[in-house]
């Protein structure tokens, strides 16, 4: 009941607020690519589920296996969007750039992951996104960006 009760207080507070959902290289396997960790859900369709569950807020979603896009990508909807759901995939690991990009934005930026990075291989638990991003969300499968959107909607859009 409380629950419901700020599910509902969440969308009728952040009618006009703008999300976008970004996601890095191989996640447009999402459903066929080792289905064991990452589920059979394709994106798209979650996406979907996502736009039903928050009417109200207008989502978007982006997908890119090239980290320069990747870049642009945060840096257009830093400025022009509320906040940011980014799971950067393996370029987490890798990319100094994607960091510097969160960095430059106001908006905040959520990261996620939807295996637990941290139980993978060792290369896997250095992260060049988490210091910069307001939280991270880790091995919770898809309902770490359904967290990570109710945590926008939830604070105000201060860095």
């Amino acid at each position: 009941m409380l629950r419901e009760r700020y599910f509902q207080y969440l969308l009728h507070s952040c009618m006009k607020k703008k999300i976008a959902i970004i996601n890095g290289p191989n996640l447009n396997l999402l459903g066929k690519r080792e289905t064991d960790i990452y589920g059979d859900l394709s994106f798209e369709k979650f996406f979907k589920q996502l736009q039903d569950k928050y009417p109200k807020v207008k989502l978007s979603f982006h997908q890119t296996n090239i980290e320069g896009e990747l870049v642009d990508a945060i840096q257009k909807a830093g400025f022009d969007q509320d906040g940011i759901v980014l799971n950067p995939g393996g370029y987490t690991h890798t990319s100094v750039a994607i960091g510097d990009a969160i960095a430059a934005v106001p908006a905040k930026v959520v990261e996620v992951h939807i295996s637990n990075v941290h139980a993978r291989e060792d290369f896997r638990k250095l992260s060049h996104v988490s210091a910069k991003a307001a939280g991270s969300i880790f091995g919770l499968g898809l309902k770490g960006y359904e967290l990570a959107v109710e945590y926008l909607l939830s604070v105000k859009n201060e860095k």
